[in-house]
């Protein structure tokens, strides 16, 4: 490494040797929570599924945003009247004030 090193120690500094500690089990993304917002919500569902909820309103849909890849639900924009049931990891509080008001 003699005359190799000289190279690297003056146009790459830093590149020798550890700094830091280990993390011996390190979770890449464990802060990473994919968003939806409230005004969203529907187009997780079909318009056919929509419609039929809204003549139905005994039932309501299950969206669970988990399986279409989102984490917590935002309550940016407004929500139809029609009642629903979201599931998901996490809520904002607007959020969870906006879909208790649809129904």
């Amino acid at each position: 490494q003699h005359h190799h090193r000289i190279n690297f120690d003056k146009y790459h500094p830093g590149y020798f040797g550890k700094v830091g500690m280990r993390n011996f089990h390190f979770i890449k993304h464990s802060k990473v929570q994919p968003i939806i917002n409230v005004e969203k919500l529907w187009s997780l569902v079909s318009e056919k599924t929509r419609l039929y909820y809204k003549e139905h309103t005994e039932k309501a849909p299950v969206i669970d945003v988990l399986q279409h890849g989102y984490m917590k639900v935002t309550g940016k924009g407004q929500l139809p009247e029609q009642p629903m049931i979201v599931k998901a990891r996490y809520f904002t509080k607007e959020a969870e004030v906006k879909i208790k008001a649809a129904g």
